[in-house]
This record gives structure tokens, sequence and C-alpha cells, in this order.
């Protein structure tokens, strides 16, 4: 009996040794996945290469997820390629979808073609197509679209850069949004690779040489998905972000006191004669009001999940929504709901975002209008100084969200109070208008 008993405990022994010897056999076999394509560069990549096929040879699983950029996918409705409900990168045309948009860009080139972005493969081909450029378009718009302008940058200096004509530059520019905008080609190490970005976070005292991984994985998105503007004659691309303090985010608040502070406009609204603000995608500063970055979840967490090919951990560089088929690897990392629940919780809070905005859009068009009519009443511009102003707030207030790709998702809360001062101030706006109306008809003081 006590022979017997030793024998099972040997045999048990025996066994667990062997399984212990497989798991510390299998997890460095993982480990060494891991590592293999961090430490052994096949081919060696150039220190300006902007192919993205070259840096490919040497990861070859990141690089077949770029190119599927070209194809964001289908999303489970049957919305078509790259398609939300709201929004997404298949390219649609804002315009006809969204009719009043026409009469709040009126006078600029948004009113003649504002199509929704598409993904990074095809940045290039849609800045060189798009009915927006003329003879006086800057090289400035290149600046976000491709690996050759840091490489330009670097040739031509930063300011000739921008100041070069965009029609000189064509043909220079070939390689659209991929590896070298957001990758050191020797490390692989995230870096900054637009000049205008440290500057916006230098004036704001903040050191993007001392940023952690984790928001790098946020500020290599935020070089590009932001608002700008070209300053001065030579168009130097330049963040509004001077108002908002290091402490925290920028919100709409900062950027409306940086442009009225400036004068800056982009156009004069032929209705109202209002001098105007068109927000650029600001993707980062809504995020920066959210819970997201409050808890530290940068932009590749969600648009740039983790995912396991064969044991190796890699980055997906099919940079798109999680609502395109990566709920599960996305939201599901922290949110324990099925995908079908997290699905319909981002698309009711993009419902009633896309509700306020229609209310504000219909309010600013009322404004515009009543403004008109006060110039044909022979109104000085003096006279109408305080509803433009309000205008132009408001519609910059309505557009800072209209014109991020979130629908409000980045941050709810802060998208519905900006959008309820764009509704407030517009039909302030209105109100100081029809009382100079009813002044000139002699029925009414010109108070609201």
């Amino acid at each position: 009996m006590n022979n017997s008993r030793w024998i099972l405990i040997f045999l048990a022994a025996v066994v667990t040794t062997f399984g212990l010897g497989f798991l510390a056999a299998s997890i460095s076999e993982r480990r060494a996945e891991n590592l293999r394509p961090t430490q052994v560069m096949v081919n060696p990549i150039g220190e300006w290469e902007t192919d993205p096929a070259v840096w490919g040879r040497n990861f070859p699983r990141e690089y077949q997820s770029w190119l599927k950029t070209k194809d964001s996918g289908k999303d489970d409705v049957g919305h078509g390629p790259g398609r939300t409900k709201w929004g997404g990168s298949d390219g649609h045309d804002k315009l006809a979808r969204f009719p009043h948009l026409k009469e709040l860009f009126a006078g600029y080139g948004f009113s003649k073609e504002y199509n929704r972005k598409k993904g990074h493969a095809f940045a290039v081909e849609d800045v060189t197509a798009t009915k927006r450029l003329n003879d006086k378009t800057p090289g400035t718009c290149f600046s976000c679209k491709s690996p050759d302008v840091p490489r330009l940058m670097h040739e031509m200096g930063v300011a000739e850069f921008y100041k070069t004509p965009f029609k000189d530059l064509v043909g220079k520019v070939q390689h659209s949004i991929s590896c070298l905008d957001c990758h050191d080609a020797k490390t692989m190490d995230l870096r900054i690779s637009r000049p205008a970005f440290v500057e916006a976070m230098n004036r704001r005292g903040i050191d993007v040489n001392k940023a952690t991984h984790q928001e790098m994985r946020s500020y290599v998105c935020a070089q590009c998905h932001v608002e700008y503007y070209f300053k001065g004659d030579g168009k130097y691309l330049t963040f509004p972000w001077d108002k908002a303090p290091k402490d925290r985010g920028v919100n709409v608040d900062d950027i409306v006191a940086y442009y009225q502070e400036s004068g800056f406009s982009d156009w004069s609204h032929p209705v109202s004669k209002t001098p105007m603000i068109k927000i650029q995608h600001p993707d980062y500063e809504l995020w920066s009001s959210g819970i997201h970055a409050y808890r530290g979840v940068s932009c590749a967490d969600c648009h740039m999940p983790y995912k396991t090919e064969g044991g190796v951990k890699v980055t997906d560089h099919q940079v798109k929504s999680p609502l395109l088929g990566n709920i599960a690897v996305s939201c599901q990392v922290c949110h324990r709901w099925s995908e079908s629940e997290i699905k319909a919780r981002v698309e009711s809070i993009q419902d009633k975002t896309m509700e306020l905005m229609d209310r504000a859009e219909i309010a600013l068009i009322a404004a515009h209008k009543a403004v008109g009519e006060c110039i044909k009443l022979g109104f000085t511009d003096e006279d109408l100084k305080p509803a433009r102003t309000l205008i132009r707030e408001a519609q910059l207030r309505w557009d800072f969200i209209a014109a991020e790709n979130s629908t409000g998702f980045h941050a709810p809360q802060e998208s519905a109070r900006a959008l309820g001062a764009a509704i407030d101030q517009a039909r302030q706006a209105e109100l100081l208008a029809l009382a100079l109306q009813l002044k000139k008809s002699g029925a009414a003081p010109a108070q609201p």
C-alpha cells in the first residue's frame, strides 16, 4: 500500500514537472514571437523612407492591416463600406446628406464640396482631387496627408514648405499617411513628425519629449486630427490652443477666445457679411474633454486596438471606428456588455447630438437671414457688430461638433454644452437683428 502511494506521488511529480516545463517553454516561445518583429530588422529602413511597402518587409502584419484602410469594411446593418450610422470613412457627400451645410458655408469652398474623409490610404488622392483647390492654395494643405511631408520639411525648411504653392508640390508628395508619419525608422518608437503640434504644446507649457508611451498613442493622432488655421502671409500651420491651460484639455471656449482675440477669419458669409471661421476635425480637442481621456484611454486603444495573430500581439493599423467590427477588441476590453448593447448606447448618444446639431443649424440660418435683412435696410457695420459677433461664435461652436468625427461621442456632455450655447447665441443674434428691423419700422425700440 505504501509502495503504491509513493509510485503515485512520483508519477504525479513527473507529470507536474513535465507540465510546468511545457508551460515555461510555451511562454518563452510566445515572448520570443512578440520580440522578434522589433528586434530583428531584416531589411534596414532609411531615415526618410516614405514607402509603407518597404516598412512592410519587416512588419508584414502591420502593413497588411494598413492596406485595409482602403476598405474599412461594412457594419452589421449594411450601411456600406466604411459607413456607420452618422459617419465612417466611405467618402460620402456631406452636402447632399446634410443640406443645411450649403447655406452655412455659403461663399466658402466647403459649399462647393464637402465629403466625408476616407481611410488613410486615400489621403493624397483625396486632397489633390478636391474641388476646393485653386491657384492660391498653399502647400500647407498637404501638411497631414503624407509621410513625404516631414521629408520635404527637412529638405526645404518648415516655413518654406508651407508657403510653397500646393500645385508645385504635387508629384513630390506621393505616399499617403503611413509608417513614417508616426514611427522613428530606426527604433520604431512613436514620434511627432509635424512641428505645428510641438509648437502648440510648447506654447501651452507642455514638453512632448517627456510624454509617456500611452500619451504618445494619442499625440501621434493629435498631429493631424485637430483644429488649425494658416497664419499670416506665409500660411504657417498653427493650432489655436494658446488660451488652453496645460493642466486640462482644449475646449471650444479656448478656441473661441483665441480667434476673437486674433481677429482671424476664413471668409465673410455672403448673407450676413459676418467674418467666419471654418473648424477642421477637432477630434483630439473634443476627446480631451471626455471620460476616456480622463481615464487614460488613448486614441489608439479604440481605433487601433491590439490583436493577436499566431501568438503575436500586434496593433491593428486599419484605423477605423470601433463600430465597424472592432467592438470586441476595443470597447469590450473595458465594457462588459454585449456588442449590440454597446453599439446601441453609442448610437443613442450620436442621435441626441444630431438632434441638437439640426436645431443649431436652423437657428444659425435664421440669424444669418435676419442680419441680411438688416443690411438691406441700411444698418451699418457698427449697428450689426453685436449680432455678427454672436453669429461668428455660435457657428464656430456648432462647427466644432459638426466637423468632429465622433458625432459627439468623444465627449457627449461637452458636445451638448457647445451645441446648446450655439443655439442660444444664434437666437440672440436673430433677436438683435429683428429688434433693429422693428426700430426701423417704428414699431418697437431696438432692444430684444
